[in-house]
């Protein structure tokens, strides 16, 4: 097992390598592999790309992330131009069904609403504004559309789909299924392997919440 000062020098090893992050001004510290990320970067796609750099790295637990998003002058664009560009950006991904989300923006910060059908979707139109100029952070406050299924149906998918990835790590897994809500426990050995087992419960016809209590092993 790592320790934490090997944990963290590891982080700052990989926050420096990854070209998409301005890593000078970010702080790490690290707790029981815990790393928490501070500072500020010069934009909001900076900011998920250093936590992603961080759960890339063998050893981190989980990821507490107060990174502030301070943009330069440069950078910098008013409420109106961020929701036109916002939603033309839904109207060019084909994965965004345009019509069924709605967004306003404050500050520089996007609120997104709606309902669609699949997680899928939702997260397509959250990550597809990520990059944009002026944006500080975006709130996903879209819905998924609830469909009338049988709990036993989704869970049987959801342990299939998790079989053909890797058998061995899906018996570690405990699927839990409470109407159209799946909740997922146990330990997986990376936060890529955590991220494949949400997928695959997101991925299951009726699912509308996805609760991760799984941890990575330390």
């Amino acid at each position: 097992m790592k320790k934490d000062a090997q944990i963290q020098t590891d982080v700052i090893q990989e926050l420096k390598w990854d070209p998409s992050v301005t890593h000078e001004h970010i702080g790490v510290s690290v707790n029981d592999g815990i790393v928490t990320l501070s500072g500020t970067v010069p934009s909001f796609v900076e900011k998920t790309s250093a936590e992603r750099a961080v759960q890339r790295v063998s050893g981190v637990r989980a990821v507490v992330e107060k990174i502030e998003v301070k943009l330069p002058g440069s950078f910098k664009r008013d409420d109106q131009e961020i929701a036109k560009a916002v939603l033309n950006q839904f109207k060019w991904n084909v994965q965004v069904p345009d019509d069924l989300v709605k967004a306003s923006v404050e500050d520089g910060w996007v609120d997104l609403s709606g309902e669609v059908e699949w997680e899928y979707q939702r997260s397509a139109a959250e990550n597809s504004i990520k990059g944009l100029t002026g944006v500080k952070g975006v709130t996903n406050n879209i819905q998924i559309k609830a469909k009338k299924v049988q709990p036993d149906a989704i869970k049987q998918k959801i342990e299939e789909a998790l079989k053909r990835e890797a058998e061995k790590e899906a018996k570690q897994i405990a699927i839990e299924v409470r109407g159209n809500k799946v909740i997922l426990s146990g330990k997986v050995r990376s936060f890529s392997e955590m991220q494949d087992a949400k997928w695959a419960a997101w991925s299951a016809p009726g699912v509308t919440t996805v609760e991760n209590n799984l941890q990575v092993a330390g």
